[in-house]
């Protein structure tokens, strides 16, 4: 469902990141976003809904509506569509309510 444009390919870097997504080891491209990573490698959601735990994956991927939420590196409530991969990066989906942050 997701292909990579022709000028996107030579744009982006060709340096591969590997990253964990839910507990599996992804290999993605350097200037991607996480969201972007986690379509590409078969992830189509990032969390559930608090009260039905209905699915929710990347909407806007312009970080309007906060449907792709992750959890990164042991922080809940990142979106996935702003935030860069970074090689090492743990993503895990994020299930229930968001927390509020001191």
């Amino acid at each position: 469902m997701f292909n990579r444009l022709p000028e996107a390919l030579q744009a982006l870097s060709q340096r591969p990141v590997v990253v964990t997504i839910n507990g599996e080891a992804v290999r993605c491209r350097e200037g991607d976003s996480v969201a972007a990573a986690m379509l590409a490698a078969g992830y189509s959601d990032c969390r559930d809904t608090p009260v039905k735990a209905v699915a929710r994956g990347p909407f806007c991927l312009m970080g309007i509506c906060y449907d792709c939420l992750v959890t990164i590196n042991g922080q809940p409530n990142q979106q996935s569509c702003m935030t860069p991969v970074r090689a090492g990066m743990t993503i895990e989906r994020q299930h229930g309510a968001r927390g509020v942050q001191e």
